[in-house]
């Protein structure tokens, strides 16, 4: 029988996704996504690369030791390695998916010393005359030592974030070079449709020289980069229609030259393909994992749309004009001309790379403004993944314990779900693609605070309008009370309860998490809409008067989309640095101990499902089924022998 909530330990708990309606795509399409979902998985070790040069040497050293036979399972110190482990495996390395700090083992030196000592030297990933001791002088401080390599990505003010970030994109440069040989490049640029410079190149500087290491075929991660292109091209013989197999065509282009050009050509028809049912997304796409938010990590995706789910989110891309001539920002900021903005609830077949386990569940894309401007970009909400999560939510006392009362729990428990639903589809859909930049602005003006501010951006426009009657009569939402579900959530959320998500005594980190602070404390502080109250020594957040808020949060769109628009660093810096990095320790304290109480993992991620050729007498495939037995290690210790290509 099929079950959502699977393995828990650390802070997580994996989960089970059904790929809903699969059994009723044609064989052709099936093939498709097997295809496709190939590709996906064997960017694994690029996003282990990307992640942390160590990564890939620590995975292998731990997969080897956890799975010889040697080794006794039965004490303390293997149980803590393998929780080690998994938390490697979940985050494509040794620091924390979401607040980029490093893991600290609650195993020995040692230990792991002496157990690699009772190895065969050959089983371990040492490099070419590298002796044991020197492997394990190199890799115990990164994995020991709190002070070697602390944070993956650092976005404190004032340091540099390059130098002490531990992500492998820059090598021996500091923040200040890179900035500027980026800049160099973006001023000597001509022509009318810039790549985005920085976004699949390692910075590198040899012999004194800046220089940067591609990442195609040929170039680094040549060896990963030629299965994705040779699955890609298997896939392109049962592409739904000719557009799919142009996408696909120079996708493989890309990766083949590295050339951006070739990126942004891909782009522009990606995004305007509509007619199929199957999509995907493969290659190095998001760049919250550069603290100068400009090199993509990995990630793939391979999805078809939830045709029932498809007509709310078609319903609001097709009123895409009338929500952007009435957004409340300045006219000056808005777009004349709404091009290209299509929005699809889907659901996932397989994940990968950096939306693997732990996934989004809405995407909004191409990243780049200008073809946002002339061509479009396209959305989606993944639906099987928000129901995996809703399920396993269920009757977990969560929003008994922290919602103010019995009249808002109602109102959330009635609403909650669709007006979660429907944010994600405004702000992947709408939210994104609104505005625009003022002529000459460039699109990287906010450095580092880029991210932050764009999905504030997205997050205000859809909540501003999912308070308008606008919905009410699109028949988006049930009547003109249950936007006060999402109100209180979001406010909820941004004040008391994603503090579960950080360590006592540090500060904010996430994008997202910034973005949900800011908006949520500008709100509080600026204004007694919002009040924070104490019952029995407990704090809940109160809203007085929800049409009051939803004018602030129109007054905070206004601000953010003329940041945006106009390049505004510093006012971003302050905005972001006030309103959304500090945690009061108090408060803290208190959200951390109720929520302890509860015996939840504040974190959760997911175990793909097995797609698996069924042939007949003659080896030919009449089917593909879906397998959802396999559990996490069996899965990961899988991958890392079907995939590994970069060690």
């Amino acid at each position: 029988m099929f079950s959502y909530s699977d393995e828990r330990f650390a802070d997580l708990q994996l989960l089970r996704y059904r790929l809903n309606g699969f059994e009723q795509l044609s064989l052709r399409q099936k093939q498709y996504i097997y295809a496709l979902s190939k590709a996906t998985l064997y960017g694994r070790d690029i996003t282990f690369d990307q992640f942390g040069k160590y990564n890939l040497r620590i995975r292998k050293m731990l997969e080897v030791i956890y799975t010889a036979p040697s080794v006794s399972h039965d004490t303390e110190e293997f149980r803590a390695l393998e929780v080690y482990l998994k938390r490697v495996w979940f985050s494509n390395g040794i620091y924390h998916h979401y607040g980029c700090e490093k893991f600290q083992p609650s195993f020995s030196e040692d230990y792991l010393r002496e157990i690699l000592k009772g190895l065969p030297i050959e089983s371990l990933p040492l490099r070419k005359d590298e002796c044991l001791s020197a492997f394990c002088d190199e890799l115990f401080p990164v994995i020991f030592h709190p002070e070697v390599l602390p944070k993956r990505v650092n976005k404190n003010d004032g340091d540099d974030l390059v130098a002490t970030s531990a992500c492998n994109f820059y090598q021996d440069v500091t923040q200040e070079e890179a900035e500027a040989f980026y800049q160099q490049q973006k001023d000597a640029y001509q022509g009318e449709e810039p790549p985005s410079f920085g976004l699949n190149a390692t910075l590198v500087k040899r012999d004194g020289q800046l220089q940067e290491d591609v990442w195609h075929i040929g170039g680094k991660y040549s060896t990963a980069i030629e299965k994705i292109v040779y699955w890609l091209e298997q896939a392109r013989e049962y592409a739904e229609n000719d557009r799919q197999v142009q996408i696909i065509n120079h996708l493989t282009a890309y990766y083949r030259t590295g050339d951006l050009q070739c990126f942004n050509t891909y782009c522009k028809e990606w995004v305007n393909e509509h007619e199929g049912r199957i999509d995907f997304v493969n290659g190095f796409i998001e760049v919250y994992g550069d603290p100068l938010c400009l090199k993509g990590s990995w990630e793939g995706i391979v999805e078809y749309k939830d045709l029932e789910a498809t007509r709310r989110t078609q319903t609001i891309s097709q009123n895409a004009q009338w929500f952007e001539d009435h957004s409340p920002v300045d006219p000056r900021f808005r777009k004349r001309q709404v091009r290209g903005v299509t929005a699809n609830a889907i659901c996932a077949a397989m994940l990968g790379g950096d939306e693997y386990p732990s996934t989004a569940i809405g995407i909004n894309l191409p990243n780049a403004d200008w073809i946002r401007v002339q061509y479009g970009s396209k959305s989606i909400t993944i639906t099987n993944i928000t129901d995996a999560y809703n399920k396993a939510a269920h009757g977990n006392g969560f929003k008994e314990e922290f919602v103010i009362d019995a009249e808002t729990l109602q109102l959330i428990e009635q609403y909650g779900d669709i007006c979660d639903d429907l944010h994600t589809d405004l702000h992947e859909c709408l939210g994104h693609g609104s505005g625009q930049l003022l002529s000459g602005t460039d699109p990287d003006a906010l450095k580092s605070y880029g991210n932050v501010i764009e999905e504030a951006r997205a997050d205000l426009f859809g909540l501003y309008y999912i308070a308008d009657t606008k919905l009410v009569e699109l028949g988006l939402t049930p009547n003109e009370e249950a936007f006060k579900s999402q109100y209180y959530s979001y406010i909820m959320n941004g004040l008391l309860t994603q503090l579960i998500r950080i360590q006592p005594g540090s500060q904010i980190e996430e994008a997202h998490m910034r973005n949900r602070a800011l908006i949520a404390h500008w709100c509080y502080e600026n204004s007694d809409v919002i009040v924070l109250v104490k019952r029995e020594g407990k704090t809940y957040v109160q809203i007085r008067d929800y049409e009051a808020l939803r004018s602030l949060f129109a007054q905070l769109l206004a601000e953010i989309q003329r940041i945006k628009s106009e390049g505004d660093y510093e006012a971003a810096r302050q905005l972001v640095e006030h309103y959304g990095v500090k945690v009061d320790p108090v408060i803290h304290q208190e959200i951390l101990e109720r929520y302890r109480r509860l015996n939840l993992a504040p974190y959760k991620g997911f175990i793909n499902p097995r797609l698996v050729p069924v042939r007949n007498e003659q080896g030919e495939v009449t089917d593909i089924e879906v397998d959802y037995t396999e559990g996490y290690a069996e899965q990961m210790l899988r991958y890392s022998e079907d995939y590994g290509t970069l060690i």
